[in-house]
């Protein structure tokens, strides 16, 4: 067996999967087959979702019964919802308050948590009620430490809307829905990503779907993974406060040895495709509110970026001025970013479910080997 180092298993194949492919130097992102350009376009979350767990695009009734599915789901248990006015009453970071309620929605769960894990219908069952159920507590942190009461849910909206009407306790114009759909449809699933991967391993061992995405939210809170749009977002906010035109502050940040939030994949070698798209839902934004700035700002550091340092801008670039022309909170843009990928999380350990193998990889040993024992009055 070779002994090659594969740092952060770059390069590694771990896995077979039918679930999304990307193509790094041609900017592709494909989901079972559709081109994510298609899918964003013109399916909504729950088709996409639809899509993901059973293998193939809902037709109309079975789009219309998954859908009355999910929304039958939206709702905390009390003791959820009273952790939730806990975690908001503690200033807890928001993903730390996603993590602990992905792990508390195990305790009342309807399905025996002792049932089999390899169990598909059950593991489809709570892999929708989590999905579900994440955005409602999400949009309750929100209001709970901003004083205010949360929205309960309502059944007769899609997935995005009743987000947001939850978030803002009125309902969403149509644009804002359709923007936020594509966000969520954008961000639903990405390969093997480290937070999939996390909910792989933990899956692999054959524990629970809800220990699996608690690990993977675990994983999405690292700065390293989730964190760049509301970083990017952040950075737009430091420009637009400078005065300075967007490409000296960049020259200037660059000069510093700092880095410019929002470039750079680990994947990608050209533009994110999802990026493409969310830059055109940034410019209609901008356009509707008579504002355009920070699509405007977001153009001139890419093509900067481009011209001078030969790379570009990921997903989390343009979400950022996406999400903060809608009024999301900059902080919450990665629980929003779990809420989606949850629905990819699923998919995934339903995957490694039906074709398990323990995922154990080895270390390269480089510590000392021929060490001589010292009793421990000698040492």
């Amino acid at each position: 067996m070779s002994d090659e180092v594969k740092k952060g298993l770059e390069g590694v194949v771990v896995a077979e999967s039918g679930l999304s492919y990307i193509d790094g130097d041609e900017g592709r992102l494909v989901y079972r087959g559709y081109a994510i350009e298609d899918l964003a376009r013109n399916a909504s979350y729950e088709e996409v979702l639809y899509m993901l767990w059973h293998g193939e695009l809902p037709d109309t009734a079975e789009l219309a019964a998954f859908s009355e599915s999910m929304a039958a789901e939206r709702e905390l248990d009390e003791d959820v919802l009273d952790t939730v006015r806990k975690l908001a009453a503690a200033d807890e970071e928001p993903m730390a308050a996603v993590r602990t309620v992905a792990s508390m929605l195990s305790a009342h769960d309807p399905d025996d948590s002792s049932a089999d894990p390899t169990d598909r219908e059950v593991n489809l069952r709570k892999g929708r009620r989590i999905t579900a159920k994440l955005p409602t507590a999400v949009a309750a942190f929100k209001r709970l430490r901003n004083g205010n009461d949360p929205v309960a849910p309502r059944e007769d909206l899609d997935h995005a809307e009743n987000f947001l009407y939850m978030l803002n306790d009125e309902e969403p114009d149509e644009v804002l829905a359709e923007t936020f759909d594509m966000a969520l449809v954008l961000h639903a699933d990405h390969g093997l990503n480290a937070s999939t991967f996390s909910g792989m391993v933990t899956a692999s061992t054959l524990s629970d779907v809800h220990s699996a995405i608690t690990s993977a939210v675990g994983t999405l809170a690292g700065p390293l993974h989730g964190g760049a749009n509301a970083n990017v977002m952040r950075m737009l906010e430091e420009i637009d406060d400078s005065d300075m035109e967007p490409t000296d502050w960049v020259r200037t940040a660059l000069e510093e040895g700092r880095r410019v939030a929002g470039f750079g994949h680990r994947v990608y070698n050209v533009k994110d495709p999802r990026a493409k798209i969310l830059g055109e839902k940034s410019e209609e934004l901008g356009e509707a509110a008579g504002d355009t700035k920070w699509y405007e700002m977001s153009v001139a550091i890419e093509e900067y970026m481009r011209e001078e340092k030969g790379i570009a801008p990921n997903v989390d670039f343009y979400s950022a001025s996406t999400y903060y022309q809608m009024g999301i909170p900059i902080d919450l843009y990665t629980p929003i970013f779990a809420m989606s990928r949850s629905g990819g999380w699923v998919a995934h350990v339903l995957e490694q479910y039906d074709d398990n193998r323990l995922i154990r990889p080895r270390a390269k040993y480089v510590g000392a080997k021929d060490a001589e024992w010292v009793p421990i009055e000698d040492r």
